[in-house]
């Protein structure tokens, strides 16, 4: 039999999904659920929190970069929900007394909703696949 030579590095890491038995896989989506309430949650404190929600779920699912990305823009979709719920509300109070035709229309809903979205995806997304990456570089 043949030994594979590894460094002491490739060691240490968390095996990748293609090495793990098929019982050891990550919960994406519970994963993604914390990386949510995470962002949620620091929302208020934190202006870039969707990276940190991210990066938890991304960490947690500590597989690749890959994968770890595709959980954290989970995560960011997931927390869109509540974010847009709260950029609406916001919305609707700084345009309080205006035209109610220019004030919250659905043209603006659907425009906040995607540009929350996105932001929350996309910054997801890279907290995720930072997540991973330090998963398997400490």
């Amino acid at each position: 039999m043949v030994e594979r030579e590894t460094t002491a590095r490739t060691t240490d890491r968390p095996p990748v999904a293609d090495e793990r038995p098929p019982d050891d896989d990550p919960n994406t989506l519970t994963n993604a659920v914390v990386g949510a309430v995470v962002s949620v949650v620091g929302a208020p404190l934190l202006p870039f929190a969707a990276i940190g929600g991210g990066g938890v779920a991304g960490y947690l699912q500590g597989t690749d970069l890959r994968e770890g990305a595709k959980v954290g823009a989970v995560s960011g979709a997931i927390a869109t929900v509540p974010a847009f719920v709260l950029a609406w509300a916001v919305a609707g109070f700084l345009f309080i007394g205006m035209d109610p035709f220019l004030a919250l229309t659905s043209l603006f809903a659907a425009f906040l909703f995607v540009l929350v979205a996105g932001y929350l995806v996309g910054a997801g997304a890279l907290g995720g696949a930072l997540g991973a990456y330090l998963r398997n570089e400490l």
